[in-house]
């Protein structure tokens, strides 16, 4: 019997795999080696090709099975149409810092955003979650556009590994901080957190879900037990005005937000980073400081502060340095743990706050 005659068998292990993966239908992006594997196997492919081809998606950055030299070129050439699941750069712009935007248009010809943030020794991730955003925050221009639907799995990987390409250099830090609300799409998200941890390689505690706030979805996030750090954008001290701010929070009181993070610490041990976009004349009086230190006095918390990122939808100004520094001034007299972030890409529109649904001509892509 010839060497090309012999048939390779499977071990029990990818044979149950084969037998119990419904895998029959890529994007391919996002799988990880065992479903990789079982879909390689029911393409009536030995089973070790599921690590070839798990090594040319997230190391090697395929963008077509056909591509994968050491695939045989008879089954290349069947398989040349199935989709990986890639994204294409529709447009893509730089700003003075580094950052770079991409939007980046997918199967269905909708359009996202995501940002790359090069900082010394590490690449940063803004990636989006949905195609816009249902909460309508009144400062943001991602929730001015209204929403269109969930991202996949493979949709949120792709922008890691498109940002990876584009910088030829490895993604150290993801936040799930461009457009949609991460929690809404739970699933998906968790499944993302797991590729980009199990396949791409980046370790949990370096990747970061911020959410508004949305009823049971922080308790049930807890249950899964991840790494990762959750950072709630808080945006007011009080309901008034993060009613004001933020309409969902109509829905869900501050203190029940509040009350589900506290139980969201004791059940995973790990912080909550509050998120407070700071809106001149808006919330970021030193009383405004006071009452947010009542809310997380012996909080297992960081409070990360972000002067406002113009947008043109809204009329928000950012404040001065002395009144940002007076907010923080009164949050460290009372203990608590604060940082000042100022977001990266703003004259790019690549800024917290500043994302949106956008399409540009072709001539500018």
């Amino acid at each position: 019997m010839s060497a090309k005659s012999v048939p390779v068998l499977p071990s029990p292990k990818t044979s149950n795999i084969a037998q119990q993966a419904n895998f029959s239908i890529p994007p391919l992006v996002g799988a990880g080696l065992e479903e990789l594997t079982a879909w390689v196997y029911n393409q009536g492919q030995p089973a070790y090709r599921g690590k070839q081809l798990h090594e040319w998606i997230y190391q090697k950055g395929v963008r077509s099975l056909s591509d994968i030299s050491v695939f045989p070129k008879q089954w290349r050439a069947e398989v040349a149409e199935i989709p990986i699941g890639r994204s294409n750069i529709h447009y893509r712009s730089v700003a003075s810092d580094g950052t770079v935007k991409y939007l980046l248009q997918l199967a269905d010809n909708q359009i996202i955003e995501c940002v790359g943030i090069p900082a010394e020794k590490r690449l940063t991730v803004c990636v989006s979650t949905q195609v816009g955003c249902p909460m309508a925050c009144d400062f943001c221009a991602t929730g001015k556009e209204g929403y269109k639907r969930n991202l996949a799995r493979h949709e949120i990987v792709d922008q890691v590994l498109t940002v990876q390409e584009d910088f030829q250099q490895r993604v150290s830090h993801v936040v799930f901080m461009g457009m949609g609300e991460p929690l809404l799409n739970t699933d998906h998200v968790i499944g993302a957190i797991k590729s980009l941890n199990q396949d791409v390689g980046i370790g949990q505690r370096n990747l970061t879900v911020s959410t508004v706030g949305i009823r049971d979805r922080i308790r049930s996030f807890a249950q899964h037990q991840l790494q990762v750090t959750l950072a709630v954008s808080l945006h007011a001290p009080n309901q008034a005005l993060r009613e004001q701010l933020i309409p969902s929070a109509r829905s869900y009181p501050i203190e029940d937000l509040l009350a589900e993070c506290r139980e969201y610490v004791k059940m995973t041990g790990r912080r909550v980073s509050f998120e407070y976009i700071l809106l001149a004349g808006v919330n970021d009086l030193p009383e405004h400081a006071l009452e947010l230190t009542r809310h997380l006095r012996g909080f297992q918390s960081h409070v990360n502060l972000i002067p406002y990122n113009p947008i043109t939808e809204a009329d928000y100004k950012r404040p001065n340095q002395n009144r940002i520094q007076a907010f923080v001034k009164v949050l460290k007299q009372q203990q608590i743990a604060v940082s000042v972030r100022y977001s990266r890409g703003l004259e790019a529109d690549a800024a917290c706050g500043q994302l949106r649904v956008k399409k540009v001509p072709s001539s500018e892509s």
